[in-house]
Formats: C-alpha cells, sequence, structure tokens
C-alpha cells in the first residue's frame, strides 16, 4: 500500500497520441457484455473492502505514464526478464487479481477479444462511481503493448514542485485544472506511508493537531500509513482539497499546490464546488486514459494479463 500516496508520482517525457481508433462502445458488435463483466467483477471486489478504488487509480495511473495505457505495469518479472513490476515504486501497487478474474471471465465469453489495457480503464472508472466519484463513459480498443521494461520507469516523489508538475502534466496535453484535479482526485482515497511525508511532520505550517497525531501514527515499526483525506478516506470527493486549504494537507504536493500562485485558485474552487471537482477529474481519468495507446494491428491481445503472448 505504499503508495495508493504514489498517485502523485508525475511523469516525465510523455508525447501526446492520436486517438482515432478508440471509440465509445468498441465492443459492442465483438463482445457486448465486456463493460458488464468488468463492472461485476469490480463491484465484487469493492464490496468487500473499500481499498479497491485507491489500488485501482494507482494502477492505471502508474501503467499510462510510462510508455502508454498498454497494460505494461501487469506483466510479471521472470528470473530471466524483470518487468516494470520489478522496480520497487511500483512494489506496492496491487489489485491485479482483479484484472486477471475478469480477463479470466472475458476470455470464456469472448477469447482474445477484450484488451488487459482496456480491463484495467473500465475497472478503474468503475471503482471509482462505486467510491461517490463522477460516472464517465471511457473510449475502448486499446491494445495490449509487448514491451515491459524497468528502465522505462520515471517517477518523481511527494515534494515535486508545482513548476516540475505542471511542465510534465504539460508535456501529454494537460491543462493546470486537470492536473489539480487528477493530483487531487488521486490523493482523496488511500494512504501515505509515514516515510513519504517525514518533511511534512517538521512544517511548522501544517496544522499543529494533525502534525501531533501524525508524529503519534508514525511512531509504529515497519513504517505505518495515515489516511490522505482525514475525513472521508474511502470517497472520492472534493474534502482533500478543503484540507490543503486548512493546512492539513499530508503530502508536500498537496501542501505546495494550495501554497502556489498558479494553482492556489483551482484548489480554493475545487475546495468549494464538489460538482466542478468531479467535473474536472472525470475529465482528468478521461484523458489520462488515452495516453500514448496502442490501437488497430499494434501491440496484441494478450490472453493471460501477467504475460506476454506466445
Amino acid at each position: 500500500m505504499r503508495a495508493i500516496a504514489a498517485w502523485f508520482f508525475i511523469f516525465c517525457y510523455l508525447v501526446p497520441s492520436v486517438f482515432a481508433q478508440l471509440r465509445h462502445g468498441f465492443y459492442d458488435g465483438t463482445c457486448p457484455p465486456a463493460e458488464s463483466i468488468v463492472g461485476r467483477v469490480v463491484f465484487n471486489h469493492w464490496d468487500r473492502n473499500r481499498t479497491v478504488t485507491a489500488a485501482l487509480l494507482r494502477m492505471q495511473f502508474h501503467d499510462c505514464v510510462v510508455k502508454g495505457c498498454d497494460a505494461s505495469l501487469l506483466i510479471d518479472p521472470t528470473t530471466e526478464r524483470p518487468s516494470e513490476k520489478s522496480v520497487g515504486r511500483n512494489a506496492g501497487v496491487r489489485g491485479f487479481e482483479i484484472i486477471d478474474e475478469a480477463k479470466k471471465e472475458l476470455e470464456l465469453v469472448c477469447p482474445k477479444t477484450v484488451s488487459c489495457a482496456d480491463i484495467v480503464t473500465i475497472a478503474t472508472r468503475d471503482s471509482i462511481a462505486l467510491a461517490g466519484g463522477p460516472k464517465f463513459k471511457v473510449r475502448t480498443g486499446r491494445r495490449d503493448g509487448l514491451r515491459s521494461n524497468p528502465s522505462d520507469v520515471k517517477l518523481l516523489g511527494p515534494t515535486v514542485s508545482v513548476a516540475t508538475s505542471i511542465k510534465a502534466f504539460k508535456s501529454i496535453g494537460f491543462n493546470v485544472s486537470t492536473m489539480v484535479a487528477l493530483i487531487g482526485g488521486g490523493h482523496t482515497v488511500g494512504v501515505a506511508h509515514c516515510s513519504l511525508f517525514q518533511d511534512r511532520i517538521k512544517d511548522p505550517k501544517m496544522d499543529s493537531k494533525l502534525r501531533a497525531k501524525l508524529k503519534k501514527s508514525c511512531r509504529g515499526p515497519n513504517d505505518p500509513s495515515v489516511f490522505m483525506d482525514q475525513n472521508t478516506p474511502f470517497r472520492v470527493d472534493n474534502e482533500i482539497y478543503r484540507q490543503m486549504i486548512q493546512q492539513r494537507a499530508i503530502l508536500r504536493i498537496d501542501d505546495n499546490l494550495i501554497r502556489d500562485g498558479s494553482t492556489r485558485s483551482i484548489v480554493s474552487d475545487f475546495a468549494y464546488n464538489n460538482k466542478l471537482f468531479k467535473e474536472s477529474f472525470a475529465e482528468a481519468m478521461q484523458k489520462m486514459g488515452e495516453i500514448g495507446v496502442l490501437t488497430g494491428d499494434s501491440g496484441e491481445i494478450r490472453t493471460n494479463c501477467r504475460a506476454f503472448n506466445n
């Protein structure tokens, strides 16, 4: 779980793609029940464990920001060939069993038809809605990648500056508002381990009561974790932005968003308008889900999301 917090790990050097072959209802003719099958699997897991939303959000983010949304993160490493899963910052990504279960059911109904990359996209969208977040459509038609290399994983840390974040997001077509929506939306569910915010515990600008609470929580062994959203940790809502305004942000990047002049007013707008946040977060998720996708004859449709086809 180290990082459901790691949603903020911002990416660099990705170039926008043209998504002409993605479309709504891509599987209507080839696998009509595709989205309902994924949705049912996600609900069954979420109904037992409300942290599923945070897990899938992090999974999609960490997949898409490395060479695009191609399910490269799902590939298991072997003794001969490491994969993106081998990288330390991906060690805490979870929820792979949800994708496996959906893929197994889909292969029984529509073999070699629905990509793992699309399953991740649909599953994440549905988990957001289950957690009270926005309901939105996603275009499908992604193909699965043929590469999963640890050297491709370039992720920045929780103390990244707003200027660096803006530059990274701009390189893939995000404006400042959608960037703030994506960062905050990812942090409204899930946890952060204490090792990720030691700088904040020492910050006198943080709310004194929260600082004392965090110091106490972080005294335990094995790098304890705390909810990033202290009030509604299992709901996708605008509460995290209210905490930023109140100097109660856990992570440095969140605190930076309220202090930087280029993002302060956006944080304030989201804090006082949940409808605006949800609309912006939906837009940000749709945009993120189309980073660097493979379509047409590119890539493959895996039969097992954890391994390339033979």
